[in-house]
């Protein structure tokens, strides 16, 4: 077995291993695994059509048809392999389409040459040479790796994270590898080792790609989670997650606790609709976390109801009170409708020893008060407001 036979021996193996690798990635969707497949496929088969090539050059005892057929093979897979990578990325712009048309270009002027010569030619020795336009396969050979390079890099910015350093490490390896075969020729048979390593690699980094969609898809999740759909700041659930971390750690003497609610908002919603409702609870959201939210985290708790984590000093509670509902005064709905808000607090320092929870409470009670004087002071019924 000569040195080059083994090398395409150990290229077939590897796309093999390759083919298993995919097999085994739950990650990769079933369509695309069957293009990884053909992609390996057409590596092993362009290998094995350089190495009849190779072996059968000067051959005088074989048809120089058989070599021409064989090169066509060869000059025509190897770019396709190149290509098909990309196409299982699902970017159908415009260097898609360039890819599919220089593929198409390269196998005409492929099959042209069998008969023309003018990409490779036998002659009656039966060896092979490159032809007068042989500089069209690599000018195609080389715009489908620059096209596949692109095409990476759109694929990447989906990503957070999108890994081109490495990404364009993988191309440069291969454009060497098929470089050093080109200027080198003879014995140098580079291109489809480093080809297939390059594959390999990029099984690796598209296998990375599949882990921060995941991470991506997880993250996206957890704002979903955290955040109120309606009004943008932080949800129920985030409350919850705060209130435990909060438990663990234990509260600051400087922690204070604003319980807040709308008033007025089932009247609004009985006489104006849920839009108007939906919008007095925006509003609401959006002016609590203008006036607390550099002191801490805001959270919609319920329907209209709000509550503010925060560390600061005793005597600004009143002061953020104060410019809350200076804030308040001066908004109108579209149905003309009104943003008013009870509002309790309850500072730890003022209640040494009590957990989180109780001082949530106080401030409740301090709010339902609150509330309670606002229907008293404005002739409502609670019931009905």
């Amino acid at each position: 077995m000569t040195y080059y036979t083994s090398i395409i021996v150990f290229t077939w193996l590897t796309l093999a291993l390759l083919s298993i690798l995919v097999y085994e990635n739950d990650r990769i969707h079933p369509k695309d695994k069957k293009i990884r497949y053909l992609a390996y496929a057409i590596i092993a088969a362009s290998a094995l059509a350089e190495w009849l090539g190779v072996t059968f050059n000067g051959c005088t005892e074989i048809s120089e048809w058989f070599l021409r057929i064989d090169k066509f093979f060869d000059y025509t897979l190897t770019p396709f392999a190149g290509g098909i990578i990309v196409l299982q990325l699902h970017e159908h712009n415009i260097f898609h389409k360039l890819i599919v048309g220089t593929i198409a270009v390269n196998t005409v002027f492929q099959f042209m040459s069998i008969f023309t010569g003018w990409i490779f030619y036998v002659d009656r020795t039966n060896h092979y040479a490159h032809g007068r336009f042989y500089f069209i396969y690599i000018v195609s050979y080389l715009s489908i790796i620059l096209l596949s390079i692109i095409q990476f890099a759109i694929y990447g910015k989906r990503f957070r994270r999108q890994n081109r350093f490495s990404l364009f490490g993988i191309v440069v390896f291969i454009i060497a590898g098929i470089a050093i075969q080109e200027l080198c020729g003879g014995e140098v048979r580079t291109a489809y080792i480093s080809l297939t390593i390059g594959f390999a690699l990029l099984f690796i980094h598209y296998s990375e790609f599949s882990q921060l969609a995941a991470d991506d898809k997880i993250h996206e999740q957890m704002i979903q989670i955290n955040v109120d759909t309606l009004t943008g700041i932080s949800s129920r659930y985030a409350y919850s997650e705060a209130l435990n971390e909060l438990a663990r750690k234990g509260i600051e003497e400087n922690t204070v606790v604003f319980s807040i609610d709308i008033n007025g908002l089932k009247k609004t919603n009985d006489t104006f609709g849920h839009s108007a409702g939906d919008e007095l609870i925006c509003a609401a959201a959006d002016s609590i976390s203008n006036v607390f939210g550099e002191y801490g985290c805001c959270y919609r708790t319920g329907g209209d109801e709000f509550v503010v984590l925060t560390t600061m000093e005793k005597k600004m509670i009143d002061v953020l009170i104060l410019q809350l509902e200076e804030r308040n005064l001066g908004w109108r709905g579209k149905a003309d409708t009104k943003l008013s808000l009870s509002v309790g607090s309850a500072c730890a320092s003022d209640h040494p020893g009590m957990n989180l929870e109780k001082l949530i409470c106080i401030a409740d009670e301090i709010m339902y008060k609150a509330k309670l004087q606002h229907y008293i002071s404005t002739g409502n019924e609670h019931r009905v407001y």
